[in-house]
């Protein structure tokens, strides 16, 4: 389906205005929702995103933003039939709701919580991915994340892996997730950056990091001093943000979602990025 027609913005030589409008009507369902209109209006969806956590979303060696996140959301809106922008203001920024109109969508790998639905919503989840547990490559003491108690553990700020070190994370519509620890202290950063401080060497700047299983896979192809331990810690869906409120927006991405999923589209990019289909499991 196409939001916009192809003759957008064009006027068409020898055909009365009102049939233009009438042709527009028919060519275009009848939407609702502020957000569906505004982008409908605009021609645009303006979709924000975090640019410090690879694969998913990074500045790559051009000076650009690059990463699975980046090409889902270049995707969604080819699918919704409207040019795309990009904006990144910050993780808190994005989570935290309210956002005024300034932003439509946020494609960037986002874990539903209870605490973040009270001001956004999470219409699609489009990738599950594990959590893991890393640790420097001679690190004796660290063989599993029951062993992370008293220790300094880096996460990704505002992130699920903060909320999970501090022993107060739970995902709606799962299972309870253990805490095998106690009393590790979460060092909150920049994930690019927790990778760099936990390579200088076990306990120098950080003792552990928990992050995604293909963030981990890319700080250990980077540093080659870093290695994953014990088994994954809970399965993390990620879900698609919108502000609250907007539950014609929010079919609409669930619809479009839906298509890039029947058409392989998801699959094509995850392999892309991971050699591997971290959409396949998800409903």
């Amino acid at each position: 389906m196409t939001l916009l027609p192809e003759n957008h913005g064009k006027a068409r030589l020898g055909v009365p205005a009102i049939a233009l409008t009438l042709a527009a009507c028919w060519a275009l369902p009848t939407w609702a929702g502020e957000t569906l209109d505004r982008v409908k209006k605009s021609g645009q969806v303006v979709d924000v995103l975090v640019n410090d956590y690879p694969p998913f979303g990074f500045i790559n060696a051009q000076n650009e933003l690059d990463g699975f996140d980046v090409d889902v959301a270049r995707a969604f809106a080819d699918k919704l039939g409207a040019k795309l922008k990009l904006e990144t203001p910050g993780w808190e920024a994005i989570i935290s709701g309210k956002w005024s109109g300034r932003w439509d969508v946020a494609i960037s790998s986002a874990t539903p919580t209870e605490e973040r639905a009270k001001v956004v919503d999470f219409p699609v989840i489009y990738y599950s991915a594990p959590a893991v547990l890393v640790v420097h490559q001679d690190e004796k003491a660290i063989r599993s994340v029951a062993d992370i108690s008293g220790k300094k553990v880096g996460v990704g700020t505002g992130s699920s892996y903060e909320a999970y070190v501090n022993r107060n994370f739970a995902i709606p519509g799962h299972k309870a997730i253990a805490f095998p620890f106690k009393d590790a202290f979460a060092v909150p950063g920049d994930e690019t950056v927790n990778f760099q401080n936990l390579a200088l060497g076990p306990g120098v700047r950080l003792d552990a990091i928990v992050a995604s299983l293909a963030t981990a896979r890319g700080g250990i192809e980077t540093t080659k001093k870093l290695k994953i331990v014990g088994d994954p810690l809970f399965a993390e869906p990620n879900a698609v943000v919108t502000d609250k409120g907007d539950p014609e927006w929010n079919a609409e991405i669930k619809r479009v979602f839906a298509d890039l999923k029947a058409d392989g589209t998801l699959a094509r990019i995850s392999n892309k990025w991971f050699g591997t289909d971290i959409t396949k499991d998800v409903d």
